[in-house]
C-alpha cells in the first residue's frame, strides 16, 4: 500500500456533509496576508550505517575524530513561494498529501517557525490547535484547561467561568480530574479543541484535530467554527478527510511539495485533488 492510500480518506458520509453547506459570512476585511512565503528546515546528515564488526575506538582515536569534518547539513524546502489572502469570516481548508507543507504553513502563520523569506501579516491573534500539540500529560485535564486557556490570554476568572462549558464540549466528564496520560487520543484531541476554541480567537488553525471525533463531535465543532467566524474570526482546517473539508469550509487551498497548486471552491478543488491522487495511485500500480 502506498503512502497516498494510507493517508487519504475519500469516503463521503452523510453525517460528515450534513444537510447544510458551510455557513457563508460576507466580509471584505482582510484577516491574513501571506506574501511569497518560503520556509526551510535544516537537517543534519544521518550517521553512517554499515556492516561489519563494531570498532572499539581508543582515546587517541576519539580525540582525532573530534576534529573530523562535521556531517553535511541538508536544507529541506517545506514551503516554497506561497501567496494568498484571507478575509474575516472565511473557513479555509488546506489539503495535500503527507509532507506537502500543510502543517508547516500553519506553524509559520502562527509565528512558531521563522520564514526564510516572504512575509505573514495577521490582523489579530492566531491560535494553532494540532493533534500533536503538547499538553502536560502528567497533569489532570482540569490543570491543562487552566494552563492552556491562560496561554490563550484568558484571565483566571474567565477560565473558571468557562470551565464547565469546556469540559462539556470536550465530552470528557469525570476524566477531567485524571492525568492526561490516561486519556485516549480522541479525548485528548477533543479537549485541545475545546481549550483552543474557548477564547474565540481571531484566527483558529486546526490541524487534523477533527479526524478523531465522531459525527456528533464534528457537528459541534462545525457549530463552534461558525460561531468564531460570525464574530469576525477566520478558521483554517487541515484534514485528509475531503468530506470534512467540504462540509466545514467555504474555500480550499491545495498544497503540493510546498507550493500552492489550487485555491478555490471546496468541491472544485477537492475534485481536482481526488483525481490527482487517483492518477498517482494508478501510476504507482503500473510501476510494480
Amino acid at each position: 500500500m502506498t503512502d497516498i492510500e494510507e493517508e487519504v480518506d475519500f469516503e463521503v458520509d452523510p453525517e460528515d456533509l450534513g444537510d447544510a453547506p458551510a455557513l457563508q459570512v460576507d466580509s471584505d476585511r482582510l484577516s491574513l496576508l501571506v506574501n511569497d512565503l518560503h520556509v526551510s528546515y535544516r537537517v543534519f546528515g544521518a550517521k553512517k550505517v554499515g556492516h561489519g564488526p563494531a570498532r572499539d575506538w581508543g582515546l587517541l582515536d576519539r580525540l582525532v575524530r573530534r576534529g573530523a569534518k562535521q556531517p553535511a547539513i541538508r536544507e529541506v524546502k517545506a514551503v516554497r513561494g506561497i501567496t494568498f489572502a484571507a478575509n474575516h469570516g472565511e473557513a479555509i481548508g488546506i489539503i495535500g498529501v503527507n509532507g506537502s507543507g500543510k502543517s508547516t504553513l500553519l506553524r509559520a502563520i502562527a509565528g512558531l517557525i521563522p520564514p526564510v523569506s516572504g512575509t505573514v501579516h495577521v490582523a489579530g491573534n492566531p491560535a494553532l490547535l494540532g493533534v500533536n500539540a503538547v499538553l502536560m500529560k502528567n497533569l489532570s485535564g482540569a490543570r491543562n484547561i487552566m494552563i492552556g486557556a491562560l496561554a490563550l490570554g484568558l484571565s483566571r476568572n474567565e477560565v473558571k467561568e468557562r470551565f464547565d462549558d469546556i469540559v462539556e464540549f470536550a465530552e470528557i466528564g469525570e476524566f477531567v480530574n485524571l492525568p492526561m496520560k490516561s486519556y485516549s487520543s480522541g479525548m485528548g484531541a477533543r479537549l485541545r479543541f475545546a481549550i483552543s476554541a474557548s477564547a474565540v480567537p481571531d484566527i483558529l488553525m486546526i490541524d487534523e484535530a477533527l479526524s478523531t471525533g465522531d459525527a456528533g463531535f464534528r457537528a459541534k465543532s462545525k457549530a463552534k467554527m461558525d460561531e468564531i467566524r460570525e464574530s469576525a474570526g477566520t478558521v483554517f482546517l487541515v484534514s485528509h478527510s475531503l468530506a470534512t473539508i467540504q462540509s466545514m469550509c467555504t474555500r480550499v487551498l491545495w498544497i503540493h511539495e510546498g507550493k500552492l497548486v489550487m485555491d478555490g471552491e471546496p468541491r472544485e478543488v477537492c475534485g481536482s485533488y481526488k483525481q490527482f491522487v487517483a492518477d498517482r495511485k494508478r501510476h504507482a500500480a503500473s510501476q510494480k
